[in-house]
């Protein structure tokens, strides 16, 4: 047998061997392997946090959460009353301040003002903030795309 030969057939051996791992690693998973993101994270829910860190301040700031960036306002004692907005404010994109006196974002640029809700109360801003739905499960607070 010629040295041509033998590396032909070396190589055309490898790619043989190999070919059943590349389609294994190509193909989408089918077995039901235990999953380490929860029901929540599936459903269109993201972790911005923790109930420890609201707690501390009243406020939980996640700048780089998956879905941009979350201001969480209140406490785990009355979940009903949680806020989650984008604090970014739709005037110049300053970050916003909460002021839990007035019960108010107030933009610290411009002075742009902001309900509970969101809604625009004083300009110079021209739209609302953007706000999202939330929840605290497992000790993790959690928000959603409204």
């Amino acid at each position: 047998m010629k040295r041509r030969d033998f590396i032909n057939w070396v190589g055309l051996g490898f790619l043989a061997s190999s070919l059943p791992v590349a389609i294994a690693a190509c193909s989408p998973e089918t077995t039901a392997a235990p999953s380490s993101r929860s029901n929540t994270a599936t459903k269109g829910w993201q972790k911005v946090g923790t109930v420890a860190q609201l707690d501390k301040t009243g406020q939980l700031l996640a700048e780089n959460s998956p879905i941009g960036a979350i201001l969480v306002v209140g406490t785990s004692k009355d979940v009903k009353s949680l806020i989650a907005v984008n604090p970014t404010c739709s005037h110049e994109g300053c970050t916003i301040d909460w002021k839990a006196k007035e019960s108010k974002f107030v933009c610290p640029c411009h002075g742009a003002e902001f309900a509970r809700d969101g809604k625009l109360k004083r300009s110079p801003a021209k739209k609302p903030l953007k706000t999202y739905q939330t929840k605290i499960e497992a000790g993790s607070v959690f928000v959603k795309t409204v």
